[in-house]
C-alpha cells in the first residue's frame, strides 16, 4: 500500500468537498452508540496478506527489478525477508495464529520468463505454498497481479501496448487453471490506482498514458472474471481498492464503475485517515509512519461501498500500522491498540449490519515496501538490512492478534483507545456531518 502526496490529497479533498455539497447522499442522525458489541462470529474470515515481489526474494526479470536496477528505489532489493524459502515456517506463524486466510500473489515474472513459456518450477512453486496453506488448515487468496510484470513485457512496453491485455491474459488464465481447484478468493488486480501510480512514477507510464492503463486493466480484469467463473463456480472475485480518505469516488470510482458488474465481493485496503486538523500533514509516499491513523475510518470504508454497492459482502483485504525500522510511533500508538482499536470499528460496522466478511493483517512479516526496508508493517519484524539469518521476531501484536482471533474480536464492553475525530472527512463529509462516537 502507498499513500498519495499532500497535495494531491488536497486537490481530491477540494473536489470532494465541493461534488459532496452538491450531491452528497442523505445522511441520519446516529442511534446512541452501543455499551456492549457482539463477536464477529464463527464464520469471519480472519487473514493475514502478503504479496510475491514484496516476500518472495530470489526476484525473476521485472517492471520492478529493472526499477531497482536502475537505481529508482531507497533500498536495494536484497532477498527481502526470502519467503521463497521459508515460506513454510511462515505459514506456521500464520497457522498458530489461527487465521483462516492466507494471501499470497502469484508473480507472472516468476512463472511466464519468457514470451509463450510457462515455467514448470515457478509453478511447483507456487504448488508447494499453496498445498502447505491448505494443510495448515487456512484458505488461499491469490491475487493474479500485484504490480508487477515480466521484463519481456517491460520490452513490449509494459501497460502502454495494447497487447498487453490479451498477454496478461493467456498468463491469468493458466493460474486460474491450475490453482481454481483450491476454492481460492480471487484478486485480479491489487490496488489498480496505486498500480497506475506507481509506473507513473517510476517511469513505466507518461501521464498521458494512465486513461489507457485504466481501460487495460478494466479488460482484463471482466475476461478474467468471466474465465474463472467458468472454472470454478461459486468463485468469489474481487479487484481491491486503496481506500483515499475524502475523495475515494473521485480518484477509485471511474474504474470501480468499469468493472462493478463483475465484482462478487468489495476488497478494501484502509490504513490511514484524514479530519481537518491534519490537512497539512506530510503524507508522502515514503514517509509511511508519519501519515495520521484513524481506526474509525475503516467502519466509514466499510459504510461507503455498503452503500455504493448494497448488499454485497465486503472484505478488508489489507489493514495495518506503519512503523519506521521498528520504533514507536510518534503519536505513540502500539501495533497491538491499533489493531484492537480496529476491530472494535470492524464489530460495530457488522453489528450495524453491513456485510462484512473478512479482514487480512498487511502483513505477516516485515517486506520490501516497493522500495524501501523503512516502513514495518509486519506482525514479525524482519532486519533485513543488518540481520542476516532474516530472523522473524514478534511485536506486540502477534498475542493481540491471535486473542482477538479466538475470542471473535474485541471483549464486549471494549472501548478503544482513542477516541474517534469529531469530524472525520474519511467518506468526504458524510462522516463529518454524522460522525461516530463511544458510549458514555
Amino acid at each position: 500500500m502507498r499513500s498519495p502526496t499532500r497535495r494531491q490529497i488536497l486537490a481530491a479533498v477540494a473536489g470532494a468537498t465541493a461534488a459532496a455539497l452538491v450531491g452528497m447522499p442523505t445522511v441520519h442522525a446516529r442511534p446512541a452508540p452501543p455499551t456492549r458489541i457482539p463477536p464477529l462470529g464463527d464464520d469471519f474470515l480472519w487473514g493475514v496478506a502478503s504479496s510475491g515481489y514484496q516476500s518472495e526474494g530470489n526476484a525473476p526479470d521485472s517492471n520492478w527489478s529493472r526499477y531497482v536496477a536502475q537505481g529508482k528505489t531507497t533500498d536495494p532489493y536484497l532477498n527481502t525477508v526470502d519467503f521463497h524459502g521459508r515460506y513454510r515456517s511462515d505459514i506456521g506463524l500464520a497457522a498458530q495464529l489461527g487465521v483462516r486466510v492466507y494471501r499470497i500473489g502469484i508473480e507472472w515474472a516468476r512463472v511466464q520468463p519468457r514470451p509463450g513459456e510457462w515455467d514448470e518450477n515457478g509453478f511447483r512453486f507456487y504448488d508447494n505454498v499453496i498445498a502447505a496453506i491448505r494443510a495448515a488448515g487456512m484458505r488461499p487468496m491469490l491475487t493474479l497481479d500485484h504490480w508487477v510484470f515480466p521484463g519481456w513485457q517491460v520490452d513490449r512496453g509494459g501497460w502502454r501496448n495494447q497487447g498487453i491485455v490479451d498477454d496478461w491474459l493467456a498468463n491469468a488464465r493458466r493460474v486460474v487453471d491450475r490453482y481454481a481447484r483450491h476454492d481460492p478468493l480471487w484478486v485480479t488486480f491489487n490496488e489498480p490506482l496505486m498500480y497506475v501510480l506507481n509506473e507513473v512514477r517510476h517511469g513505466g507510464l507518461g501521464p498521458a498514458d494512465v486513461p489507457a492503463m485504466h481501460d487495460r486493466i478494466a479488460q482484463a480484469h471482466n475476461a478474467i472474471y468471466d474465465h474463472i467463473h467458468r472454472v470454478h463456480p461459486g468463485a468469489m472475485v474481487t479487484s481491491n481498492v486503496a481506500y483515499i480518505p475524502a475523495a475515494e469516488d473521485v480518484v477509485n470510482k471511474p474504474l470501480i464503475d468499469k468493472i462493478a458488474a463483475r465484482l462478487d465481493y468489495i476488497g478494501i485496503d484502509y490504513y490511514y485517515g484524514l479530519s481537518p486538523d491534519n490537512l497539512s500533514g506530510t503524507a508522502s509516499f515514503t514517509e509511511l509512519w508519519k501519515n495520521p491513523l484513524q481506526p474509525e475510518g475503516i467502519y466509514y470504508a466499510l459504510e461507503h461501498y455498503a452503500r455504493a454497492f448494497p448488499g454485497k459482502p465486503l472484505y478488508i483485504v489489507e489493514n495495518g500500522i506503519p512503523t519506521e525500522n521498528g520504533l514507536p510511533r510518534a503519536d505513540g500508538y502500539t501495533r497491538a491498540d491499533n489493531l484492537r482499536d480496529t476491530v472494535y470499528w470492524l464489530q460495530r460496522a457488522k453489528a450495524d449490519g453491513i456485510n462484512l466478511m473478512g479482514y487480512n493483517y498487511w502483513s505477516l512479516t516485515d517486506n520490501y515496501e516497493w522500495g524501501s526496508y523503512t516502513p514495518r508493517f509486519g506482525l514479525y519484524t524482519v532486519d533485513v538490512l543488518t540481520d542476516p539469518t532474516l530472523t522473524r521476531r514478534p511485536t506486540d501484536a502477534v498475542d493481540a492478534y491471535k486473542a482477538l482471533i479466538g475470542a471473535g474480536g474485541v471483549p464486549a464492553d471494549y472501548l478503544p483507545t482513542r477516541a474517534p475525530k469529531d469530524c472525520s472527512l474519511v467518506d468526504a463529509l458524510a462522516s463529518c456531518v454524522a460522525p461516530l462516537t463511544l458510549p458514555r
